[in-house]
């Protein structure tokens, strides 16, 4: 126990012994952050002071235990379980209970969850006769909730001309009227939610200065974690906890401040010494995760922001691989690359698949991911959420198609009867299953002869219904006639609604939804072109179902192994792997097209590519493709801005599939927006260790872009020829069937394998003879 300074570097020695004044430890990447937290909390203990008069505050459940635990093991339980720790909700409620009275509450006031909120607004919104597709709940829940966390009263909302212009603007102008009810709403149950415990706490330590003055002198020590993840209100609470003795340390990392969709205010830590101007800075500058090279990468990239604290992190562990840069073809081939990448990875290392993640910028990108893992018997899992063919959305969309097909599938019907709104009441459902369930037919029979049970039902209700008969219908004759699973997948997202009726709502939780299907209906067209080519007529909507379900079956499985991991680069925040491949690295991607019209959210983008590539400890590649189907269409893709931001000594750089050889590495960072100009190329591929670093490699521009291709007749083909496929990639002609009327011809390409291709619709380049 008395050596336990001599377990940290000197940067973590002098934050952890600091104790005169108001302290920021700006904790660079992989520095040790958690680890100075605990040994300054036993430090704390073992100088006098008191564990139940020490209070530390974290943002997850998951740090405030990690942290607990290595005290417990430093200090013993007893000390451990008397501080006050917790998160900024758990440690507020505390405080809340104890002193309700003050604020009209009793202590037993309950808590709302996020449920019970939008359950609350969607009733005022009825009850206030207003539309609830321009007054959607979760978009008001989430008006309420920046309020709240700005400490902006119903009032003071109502009082405020830019706000309430806003709302005007956005057909929204009885906002600040649901605010009010739900605010009252709320008192009259005696029910807080979370956003109330930060408001609440606020308003306690705000207008009672004895409570404030109680705590102030109570608390002798404040420490608080990620702080460049805070809010206003957590800022000013921390401020009012503080008084004036500034018995302070905050930790966190300006370069990781990525959460403003949230609130999270990167001012709160850039400005802090404003706040208190005998403020001194200690710098964890050393990185205990990645190699040199890593870290260097990820340096010149985060040191191109403007507002920042200035700091320069290390790491003395190998210099390691250069971060390998691919270019691909398509979002098609650059899944595929990424899968047999981790193949070629595992075979060499042996190492785990726990130790491997793939990280995007966006949920939508995670169906063709998936699918390409699949393929190669990958095994992995959506970390932070739910399989792609698993969400709400998705989920909603292909019970429409499995209605379409069978509409005697009663639990695909009972999930969108109502679904998006349509007056169908439950009461109503519930008479139509059981008269189903009692005449043993199935409740599209009910439909479709509704005249002749004995449903209980009004005619008003049964008119839904039967407008809810007749839309299906449609979908059912469009199968019938034979149109092709795009055809009638479009038509079902369009006629229901499920896409519009989402639109308007610009929550990220909408936004990720309305991304969702659309790359559903891309999923859907890629299965048409595939077959197309192949030359296969099953293109209808139950042949793309039969595949998917056999996704779906998989994505089911619960057996317990080891398994890639796939999240978005906000859900890898805090966590490290051995190997990190971050895909989608373009323009409009990443940065992302609603992120880049200042300079503050720019600097955020770049933060979260930061964040991206200090995941990785050995190994890390970037890809990024020259097309991808986004909003209902294919669309030429340039690299990120952010790529040029990297010093080109810590990159790799290779040309989509063929980054393996040796004559064929180019520097797409400076030619990306230049055309590119055919090479003649070897047909023998030799291939060198992945990741390895290439030194005497002379730049050579690229392939053409997609969108060259041409159709090409049999005579112009011959066997061993090497072609370019906007999708696949590169290939060599194995084969060329001549013997039914439609020439087939049989391609092994680099990367996603031998594709046999229907030659009057396969469209492709040919690149040597």
């Amino acid at each position: 126990m008395e050596d336990y300074i001599q377990q940290l570097n000197v940067q973590q020695q002098d934050a952890v012994l600091y104790t005169g004044g108001p302290q920021l430890v700006i904790a660079g990447a992989g520095s040790g952050k958690t680890r100075v937290l605990t040994y300054k909390i036993v430090h704390l203990l073992c100088h006098g002071y008191e564990p139940w008069r020490i209070l530390a505050l974290t943002f997850t459940n998951k740090a405030a235990r990690e942290m607990r635990e290595r005290i417990e093991g430093m200090v013993g339980q007893a000390t451990a379980s008397k501080l006050w720790m917790g998160t900024f909700h758990s440690i507020f409620l505390r405080i809340l209970r104890i002193h309700a009275d003050r604020i009209g509450f009793k202590s037993n006031f309950t808590i709302y969850d996020t449920a019970d909120s939008k359950s609350l607004i969607k009733t005022i919104i009825k009850d206030m006769g207003l539309d609830d597709k321009i007054y959607k709940p979760s978009t008001v829940a989430s008006a309420i909730s920046t309020a709240k966390n700005a400490l902006i009263s119903p009032r003071q909302y109502a009082e405020a001309r830019d706000i309430m212009e806003a709302d005007r603007r956005a057909k929204r102008p009885r906002l600040c009227e649901i605010y009010q009810a739900y605010f009252n709403r709320c008192f009259v149950a005696g029910a807080m939610d979370f956003d109330d415990l930060l408001y609440y706490t606020n308003l306690l330590l705000r207008d009672n200065p004895e409570i404030r003055r109680h705590y102030q002198e109570y608390f002798r020590y404040i420490l608080v974690d990620e702080y460049q993840d805070t809010n206003f209100a957590q800022h000013l609470i921390v401020s009012q906890l503080c008084g004036d003795a500034h018995n302070l340390c905050v930790v966190g990392d300006d370069a990781q401040s990525i959460y403003s969709f949230r609130g999270a205010n990167i001012r709160n830590i850039l400005n802090l010494k404003k706040s208190y101007p005998d403020l001194r800075i200690f710098k964890l500058e050393q990185n205990y995760r990645s190699t040199q090279n890593i870290i260097n990468a990820a340096n010149s990239l985060i040191a191109k922001n403007k507002e920042q604290i200035p700091k320069n992190v290390f790491s003395r562990n190998d210099i390691g691989a250069r971060i390998e840069v691919v270019q691909s073809y398509s979002d098609y081939e650059e899944a595929f690359l990424v899968a047999n990448r981790i193949s070629q990875l595992k075979m060499r290392n042996h190492d785990s698949y726990d130790e491997y993640a793939v990280l995007y910028r966006t949920n939508a990108q995670s169906r063709i991911l998936e699918e390409s893992l699949r393929k190669r018997n990958i095994p992995y899992r959506i970390y932070g959420g739910l399989s792609f063919y698993q969400r709400k959305e998705v989920k909603d969309a292909i019970a429409y198609f499995r209605l379409s097909i069978n509409p005697d599938d009663d639990e695909a019907l009972k999930r969108v009867i109502n679904y998006p709104a349509r007056g169908i009441g439950e009461t109503t459902v519930n008479r139509l299953m059981r008269c189903a369930m009692d005449n043993r037919v199935s409740a599209w029979a009910i439909l479709n002869n509704i005249d002749k049970y004995d449903t209980g039902l009004r005619q008003a209700a049964i008119n839904k219904l039967l407008s809810f008969r007749d839309m299906i219908a449609e979908f059912i004759e469009m199968n019938r006639r034979g149109d092709d699973a795009e055809s009638v997948a479009r038509a079902i997202i369009t006629r229901t609604q499920l896409l519009s009726s989402l639109i308007s709502d610009r929550t990220p939780e909408s936004i990720s939804k309305q991304e969702n299907l659309q790359e559903l209906l891309a999923g859907v067209k890629e299965f048409i072109a595939n077959k197309t080519e192949e030359g296969t007529e099953s293109l209808s909507l139950v042949d793309f179902l039969s595949e998917v379900s056999l996704a779906t079956d998989q994505d089911s499985d619960e057996v317990s192994e080891e398994r890639i991991t796939l999240m978005t680069v906000h859900a890898a925040k805090g966590l490290e792997f051995n190997n990190v491949f971050i895909v989608g690295v373009e323009e409009e991607l990443f940065p992302s097209a609603m992120n880049c019209d200042t300079l503050s959210a720019i600097e955020e983008e770049r933060r979260l590519l930061y964040v991206a590539i200090t995941r990785a400890k050995s190994h890390c590649m970037i890809s990024y493709a020259s097309s991808r189907f986004r909003n209902g269409q294919t669309k030429t893709c340039s690299p990120s801005r952010f790529l040029k931001d990297i010093d080109p000594r810590y990159l790799a750089l290779s040309a989509g599939n063929d980054f393996a050889r040796p004559d064929s590495f180019i520097n797409p960072i400076d030619n990306y927006r230049e055309s590119m100009r055919p090479r003649v190329e070897r047909t023998t591929r030799s291939t060198p260790s992945p990741f390895s670093a290439h030194s005497n490699v002379t730049p050579t521009p690229s392939s053409s872009p997609a969108g060259d291709e041409d159709l090409h007749s049999a005579s112009e083909l011959s066997e061993g020829m090497r072609i370019e496929h906007s999708r696949f990639g590169k290939g060599d002609i194995t084969e060329i069937d001549r013997s039914a009327a439609d020439v087939r011809i049989t391609v092994e390409f680099d990367t996603v394998g031998v594709k046999k291709l229907l030659l009057k619709f396969a469209r492709f380049k040919i690149i040597s003879q």
